[in-house]
């Protein structure tokens, strides 16, 4: 009988235990973005621009939810990957269009995830956020075979079966 108030309370301090871990993971996460962030617009002051600079600055800024900050960054990225190889320039197209999706301009992020695609053909990121833009779209049919294309590149990729589900059972 003595033992409840002491399990319960070993229970409780090693929630509470899990708990800091977890928001202190997040404040440490959080802070690391903050400090990168000042850093590249710093270093961006001062006219070190290369693409591979903006496209990480581009990234912080997706990161903390500054889409239209990152949106430019990463156009300014593209215009300064001329000699990048096809990838880098394939994962910039797909942030940027990320960024414009979140923005809701889905027409402009299905450009840009048309490009990444045109740059590396078999990337299943950008198939699937291509995907999620012309489902906004209201292109069903479009958007599941894309969501299928993304399966058959990345079988383990949860959101392209999930979101295919969802898109199956609206089409009948």
């Amino acid at each position: 009988m003595n033992l409840l108030p002491q399990t319960y309370l070993l229970g409780l301090v090693g929630l509470l235990s899990i708990v800091a871990v977890v928001v202190g993971r997040q404040l440490l996460r959080v802070r690391r973005d903050e400090a990168r962030l000042i850093e590249l617009e710093q270093a961006g002051a001062a006219g070190s621009r290369q693409a591979s600079d903006l496209y990480e600055l581009g990234s912080v800024q997706l990161r903390k939810r500054l889409y239209p900050q990152a949106a430019a960054s990463l156009k300014q990225a593209l215009k300064r990957a001329n000699g990048e190889p096809d990838e880098a320039r394939a994962l910039i197209e797909n942030a940027l269009g990320f960024s414009l999706a979140a923005q809701k301009d889905y027409e402009g992020a299905v450009r840009h995830y048309k490009l990444a695609l045109k740059a590396k053909p078999d990337y299943p990121v950008a198939i699937n956020n291509l995907a999620f833009a012309q489902d906004k779209l209201l292109k069903s049919e479009e958007a599941a075979d894309l969501y299928r294309q993304t399966l058959v590149l990345d079988p383990g990729n949860t959101t392209a079966r999930k979101r295919l589900k969802q898109l199956e059972r609206r089409l009948g």
